[in-house]
């Protein structure tokens, strides 16, 4: 039986919803994963700060302009030259497969 997208999509967000400010390992539909801190959502998009060293995020040529990624000494975005410990990550809602909660420790 193949469920309803309305409904795949609707629980994906009551899940990042209820696991706002939470530490996920978030899956998609390509498989990879992604682990971070849920930090902000809305009806399309899910917003997750993903640890610096996390080997499967490359941040987007979009994500670089934004943010300054890739131009070390310069002060882009905030921190002003400080190494930034979490990057952006948005994820559309309809990509995400899996949520799970995992500890800070």
């Amino acid at each position: 039986m193949k469920m309803n997208r309305h409904y795949d999509h609707q629980h994906i967000y009551d899940l990042c919803k209820k696991h706002m400010h939470a530490y996920v390992l978030a899956e998609t539909s390509d498989g990879k994963k992604h682990d971070g801190i849920i930090t902000g959502l809305d009806d399309e998009y899910v917003y997750i700060a993903v640890p610096n060293d996390q080997p499967n995020h490359k941040p987007s040529r979009d994500e670089e302009r934004q943010f300054g990624y890739g131009y070390p000494g310069y002060g882009y975005g905030y921190g002003y030259g400080r190494p930034r410990r979490f990057n952006r990550l948005i994820l559309p809602l309809a990509a995400l497969t899996a949520l799970s909660i995992l500890p800070w420790y």
